[in-house]
């Protein structure tokens, strides 16, 4: 029988929104609920006396961390977390599955359990889903998370489907290990962002005695839309009777969706981690204490918020404790955004029970995306650009919906020609290439940008990766090495930044300058590499990621020959550790698709943009579990055999039938002979 006496008030017309109540073993909690995320036994730069005040009901620990410090013998001396760290009410503690999923280079995972060095002492530990919950069990916390593998959610299928079913078998592991324990315990349903996995999860799951459960393996990688697609399936799937928690997720605007959408229980670290960059959450946004128009600033953060700094201190202060960088100013934003994030789940609860949600979530969403709505962050002056609209070899072209692009004049080749140049950057190549995932996973992770042009393909992976990096979802120092013989194109797109908005950030401007520049405020370092870059491509560090965007095979042919292709693929293999290596490009020709088979890559099916149908993925071994629902397969190759265009591109110092033959025998094609 479930533990907590689980009792569903309200369902709010227009909406899945739920008020709900039920009872652990320190106090009664309603929904819905926001945790602040106490990972190593305390809300970072908060006070308990401050986050009681606030309204919090319930705290979130990581068993992980605690396992490893202060290590069990401590929670068993004490008789548990609550009394360790002198917190009245409930805690639920995370299994540790997040922490091990990012840190891929010093974990190992088996049936058993996942093994990964402490960063404690450097011993090997076997964290099995026995051992998680024995430490739950010692920590005492109210509800204990079964241990599950968290894979990105942008995995293939075939990934998801592995790490969903290993998960399942853990869970029944967990509820096992619990015992007669009063403690609770939630499953958490797993399947990254496919349907038909998360429905299999949450049927295998549900039918078992778990006291909730959870959604995993969200918030790590997948766009907004994604996100709140998968959570609005997945919601739906879990029992009405049972909360239901999405784990790690997120801004003020995203617990509204959520909730709309059926879920009950939150936690994210953005609201004190937010909190050390200025960013303070209120009912008409987010607000901004770093910029100056706040250093004169009488007013609080929020007239009707009732917290200490609000009640106390002048936005005029805070600016001046953010850009100090003293301790009391982050403290101080962070009791202020939990105390925000308090009253805006109490308030959608209220709304739940008047059954007024409807009217309040279609109100209120608008409100908080805003971005220092009072003091709004002015555009500059507009002033008529009379700076030329040619530059060398380059012009500025503009279509007749206004969008601006960079054209070739030699070539007549326009870069970005269908879509903006910051949404097939995006699509084409950031999203595809897993870059969130990979930052989360890797401790270095080396970006090759060949063909930079106007730098649009290198500034959406830049801005991505910072804006993950500032929400502490990345772990790798990014490594972005550009390849551009003629700057001009960068150059001229520099001086219409009216046009080229992607172009307003510090990087751009000193690779033209000095040729690097390396961020202040996150672990990403950017080279240019200006020449040929056949001459230059084996002085480069071997990369994990390839943005491929040199002019088109009539243009640049030598790029797309065999020989070429395969010393990149040779050059990826000296990597010091051996690993995956994908290369992104807009070409999906048939000749092209043949030069990379045999050149010695593996070739995927890209995802379409613009007039697209198709774009190609080139990929060596160790990235196939990532592309093997995408790979070329029995029909590409017979259709293959049929084309006029069946040839690899080659600079002549191969035979023709061989090249023809390390097509047909590729490892990729074996199954199919």
């Amino acid at each position: 029988m479930p533990r907590l006496e689980f009792q569903l008030e309200k369902t709010a017309t227009g909406s899945r929104a739920r008020a709900a109540r039920f009872r652990t073993l320190h106090n009664e909690v309603l929904t819905p609920l926001f945790m602040p995320v106490g990972t190593h036994a305390t809300v970072r730069g908060q006070r308990f006396d401050s986050i009681l005040d606030s309204g919090s009901q319930v705290l979130l620990a990581n068993t992980y961390h605690l396992l490893l410090r202060p290590g069990v013998e401590v929670f068993e001396k004490f008789k548990g977390l609550h009394n360790f760290m002198q917190w009245p009410r409930s805690v639920l503690t995370d299994s540790g599955g997040f922490q091990i999923f990012a840190m891929p280079n010093d974990r190992s995972m088996s049936e058993e359990g996942a093994k990964f060095l402490s960063y404690v002492d450097g011993k090997h530990i076997l964290l099995t889903p026995e051992k998680s919950i024995e430490t739950q069990k010692a920590i005492g916390s109210d509800i204990m998370m079964v241990l599950d593998q968290c894979v990105p959610s942008t995995v293939d299928k075939a990934e998801a489907r592995a790490a969903m079913e290993l998960s399942n078998r853990w869970a029944l592991r967990s509820l096992a290990a619990r015992g007669d324990s009063p403690q609770s315990m939630f499953a958490i349903v797993q399947g990254a962002c496919y349907q038909k996995l998360r429905k299999e999860s949450a049927a295998f799951l549900t039918a078992h005695p778990f006291d909730g459960f959870a959604l995993g393996g969200l918030a790590v990688g997948e766009s907004k839309q994604q996100r709140e697609d998968t959570v609005e399936f997945a919601a739906a799937l879990l029992p009405e009777n049972l909360p239901r928690y999405l784990m790690g997720v997120g801004t003020p605007i995203d617990l509204l969706e959520a909730v709309h959408r059926g879920m009950d229980m939150f936690d994210c670290i953005i609201p004190t981690a937010h909190a050390e960059q200025g960013v303070a959450y209120t009912w008409k946004g987010k607000i901004l204490l770093r910029r100056g128009v706040y250093k004169m600033s009488e007013e609080p953060i929020d007239r009707s918020c009732t917290c200490i700094a609000c009640k106390q201190y002048s936005r005029a202060y805070l600016h001046h404790l953010i850009k100090t960088g003293e301790p009391l100013g982050r403290q101080l934003v962070g009791a202020h955004n939990i105390h925000f994030y308090h009253n805006l789940m109490s308030a959608m609860r209220l709304h739940i029970l008047a059954d007024t949600f409807a009217a309040f979530y279609a109100s209120t969403r608008e409100q908080l995306v805003a971005s220092d709505g009072e003091n709004p962050i002015k555009a500059p002056r507009v002033r008529e650009n009379t700076k030329p609209m040619e530059l060398g070899d380059y012009e500025v072209v503009v279509s007749g919906t206004g969008i601006s692009r960079i054209r070739h004049m030699s070539s007549g080749e326009t870069m970005h020609p269908v879509i903006t140049p910051e949404q097939e950057a995006q699509e084409l190549y950031v999203n595809q290439s897993r870059l969130l995932e990979r930052a989360a996973t890797q401790e270095n992770l080396v970006l090759w940008d060949v063909g930079m042009g106007a730098c649009a393909n290198v500034m959406a992976a830049i801005k991505t990766f910072e804006e993950a990096s500032a929400v502490g979802k990345t772990k790798a120092r990014l490594h972005v090495i550009s390849f551009e013989h003629d700057l001009d194109s960068l150059r001229l797109a520099i001086q219409h930044t009216d046009r080229f908005q992607y172009l307003r950030h510090g990087g751009p401007s000193s690779i033209l300058e000095t040729g690097e520049w390396a961020s202040k405020k996150h672990s990403v370092e950017w080279k240019l590499m200006t020449g040929n870059f056949l001459e230059l491509l084996e002085e480069a560090l071997p990369p994990d990621i390839i943005f491929w965007d040199p002019y088109s095979t009539k243009t640049c042919r030598d790029f797309w020959c065999v020989e070429n292709l395969k010393r990149i693929f040779d050059h990826a293999a000296e990597r010091e550790t051996p690993g995956a290596t994908e290369f992104f490009t807009y070409s999906a020709s048939t000749a092209v698709r043949a030069s990379f088979l045999a050149a010695g890559f593996h070739v995927a099916q890209g995802q379409a943009t613009g007039f697209k149908g198709q774009t190609t993925v080139a990929l060596t071994e160790g990235a196939l579990p990532w592309r093997r629902d995408t790979l070329l397969g029995k029909e590409w190759l017979e259709r293959w055999e049929r084309s006029d265009a069946r040839f690899p591109l080659s600079l002549s110092g191969e035979n023709e039938t061989d090249l023809l033959e390390k097509v047909r025998l590729h490892p990729q094609f074996v199954t199919i002979h």
